[in-house]
């Protein structure tokens, strides 16, 4: 049996970005079920903040990470869709992609087609994936057609400008909103097909003229306690209000019975694990992605790169909303 070192991103207790710090770690051979993988870029989330800060908790102490892309070293009994030698990208439980080395369950790691390289597969795959569940799977009654409109927050986000894209291709009038001039301006190049900065304007009255009155058929929101309220009053009647995220706090506590007078609404909660909880869902919403991607319909935009031992610096900047599209770490 081989081991080996690798550098990694470690918490010992919840807090801020000066939490973490560099370890390094011994990785061994890949169990029954799992793979080895050495990455070559590695991805940085949201949820990732979420883990560190306590907002979700999480078992001490915590490697940080939940996505990445490399080369598979080695393949443990049982794993036939990954051979050693093959480019793969992934998004999965548990936490662990901040380092050079890990072992981790195969069942949510997938072929990266050669066409892509490593530093937009490590971008791509949790927040393309949220974005294919988002517009495929989470929909309101009726599903989606071409020509309706839907609102997305924190359109100029990694998961934001690839839902902008995708929507477009899908014939979709997507609705972004933004917290500035210049992040409405990056939704609208990337496919939105309007914008509203919601530091300026209010964008339920903008979204109600937008649609002459009528609302949207569905919110998909990742900023939580700030838009939710608003949000809901944005809908159709019968329209789906699908929270994906709390970027700005978790939502308050409310009566279900709101949701009648406000047009009898729907409401989900969604969380992209829930999706990928299979070998085969994962890989089928990869496909999708990796579709789209490869025929160039959504662009991966990498617009932060940090250096590993960058890493407080990274959080600091995504916590501060200071980033457009996507961030990650290079090895």
């Amino acid at each position: 049996m081989s081991h080996r070192l690798s550098r990694a991103i470690r918490i010992d207790q919840h807090g801020g970005p000066e939490t973490m710090h560099m370890v390094q770690v011994v990785v061994g051979e890949p169990a029954a079920g799992e793979v080895r993988i050495r990455h070559h870029a590695v991805g940085l989330n949201f949820i990732d903040v979420y883990q560190r800060s306590g907002v979700y908790p999480m078992a001490m102490p915590l490697q940080l990470g939940m996505e990445g892309a490399g080369v598979i070293e080695a393949v443990g009994e049982g794993v036939t869709h990954l051979a050693a030698g093959d480019r793969a990208a992934y998004a999965s439980q548990p936490p662990g992609s901040y380092c050079e080395v890990r072992v981790m369950p195969a069942k949510c790691v997938c072929k990266l087609p050669d066409s892509i390289d490593f530093e937009t597969g490590a971008a791509m795959m949790l927040k393309g994936l949220t974005a294919q569940y988002l517009l495929k799977k989470t929909l309101p009654q009726g599903g989606l057609s071409a020509g309706d409109f839907v609102l997305f927050h924190a359109a100029a986000g990694g998961v934001g400008l690839i839902a902008c894209q995708w929507a477009k291709a899908l014939g979709l009038r997507l609705i972004g909103t933004a917290g500035s001039d210049a992040k409405c301006a990056l939704a609208l190049a990337n496919g939105a097909q309007y914008a509203i900065n919601y530091a300026a304007d209010d964008f339920t009255a903008r979204v109600k003229e937008i649609t002459g009155g009528k609302g949207v058929k569905v919110v998909y929101d990742s900023v939580g306690k700030d838009t939710f309220d608003k949000s809901l009053d944005c809908l159709a009647p019968f329209g789906l209000m699908a929270s994906f995220g709390n970027a700005s706090g978790p939502v308050a506590p409310f009566a279900p019975g709101m949701l009648g007078p406000k047009g009898s609404l729907y409401l989900t909660r969604q969380t992209l694990f829930t999706h990928i909880a299979t070998r085969e869902s994962t890989q089928a919403m990869a496909d999708d992605l990796f579709s789209v991607v490869g025929s160039g319909q959504v662009q991966i935009r990498i617009d932060q790169r940090y250096a590993l031992e960058q890493v407080q610096q990274a959080h600091r900047d995504l916590e501060a909303r200071k980033t457009t599209g996507c961030s990650v770490l290079t090895l």
